[in-house]
């Protein structure tokens, strides 16, 4: 069965390698079985499962256009627990900023949702919006991670949906959403009494090439300035926190004050590139976390090309004062 299963399993790479052109639909055109040939008819079920499950979730989809069995193969519950769909570089390419691939992960999300029957515990993607994320907090409730970088059309209307259902939640990351306020922090801080990770990243807009021509410059301009609202309702509602990012944050001494305050139990902090922070800032806020392991600190790197775009930015004099800039110039 072991070598029946490898053979089949090599020649579903061969067949999907010349389906990459193929475009994915919420429900794949499926092929009658008599185009299957005998590599796959004498698959029994649990064979496709061992096969499926180990195939990417892009795979899996264009899989389901090989025959009728492996379609029904795909939609086992056991092969949906976990929903893996994000690009490699932090802030993907521009075509995952694009409404047309929003919609399409919206497709295929809500598809997995209802296909793990409730089983669905790891959400990992990127431009998801309030729509397939309703859906999931009303069939999900075992969810545990939720992880959607980059969703510009994810607001707190859905988050509080997923706060109130699904409050098995341990990890969260909701770097670059910004439309999603602290007020949703408050709600998954005091419904998910598991949660122990949250990642609350910021763009940098310190340096601009690294997302140049990749993330809108409409949205750059929408990202939150007020980061002590947020460090407040971390530290007032997520008492049992363990590993916190913050990074280009607009947090302040304040701020991670009260966020240490509060969460105790803190193991790990990175607030890199919060310019509001500076090293007797943290060293004070954090000096009562006798937990606390690992902390990144806001130190820079700014290339002298930055440098000429005060008038965007405005806040070089404040930098040169607190961190002495001058040294990185290059």
């Amino acid at each position: 069965m072991k070598h029946k299963t490898n053979r089949a399993l090599s020649i579903t790479h061969t067949k999907l390698s010349k389906m990459d052109r193929t475009n994915n639909e919420e429900e794949p055109p499926v092929t009658s079985d008599s185009d299957s040939d005998s590599d796959w008819a004498g698959l029994t079920y649990e064979c496709l499962a061992n096969i499926l499950a180990r195939l990417p979730l892009e795979h899996r989809w264009r899989a389901m256009l090989l025959c009728k069995s492996w379609l029904l193969a795909c939609k086992d519950p056991h092969l949906n627990s976990r929903f893996v769909l994000e690009p490699k570089p932090e802030y993907g390419s521009a075509q995952w900023w694009a409404p047309e691939l929003g919609r399409r992960v919206d497709s295929i999300l809500r598809s997995v949702a209802e296909w793990s029957e409730g089983s669905l515990r790891e959400i990992r993607t990127r431009n998801c919006s309030n729509d397939s994320l309703h859906f999931v907090a009303q069939r999900c409730p075992n969810l545990e991670v939720l992880s959607i970088k980059c969703c510009p059309n994810v607001t707190d209307a859905s988050m509080a949906d997923i706060a109130f259902r699904c409050t098995m939640i341990k990890e969260l990351d909701i770097s670059y959403c910004h439309e999603i306020s602290h007020e949703s922090l408050v709600l998954i801080g005091k419904n998910c009494p598991n949660l122990t990770i949250v990642k609350r990243n910021m763009l940098n807009l310190l340096d601009p090439s690294e997302h140049a021509g990749i993330v809108p410059e409409e949205y750059l301009k929408t990202c939150p300035q007020d980061g002590n609202s947020e460090a407040d309702a971390i530290g007032k509602s997520m008492p049992n926190l363990k590993h916190l990012e913050l990074r280009f944050s607009k947090v302040t001494a304040k701020g991670l004050g009260l966020i240490s305050a509060g969460c105790l139990k803190l193991e790990y902090l990175d607030v890199f590139g919060c310019v509001n922070l500076n090293s007797r800032d943290i060293n004070n806020a954090t000096s009562e976390l006798k937990n606390l392991k690992e902390i990144k600190k806001p130190n820079f790197y700014i290339p002298r090309s930055v440098f000429h775009t005060e008038e965007r930015y405005g806040h070089w004099r404040l930098y040169d004062e607190r961190f002495q800039t001058d040294i990185f110039r290059i």
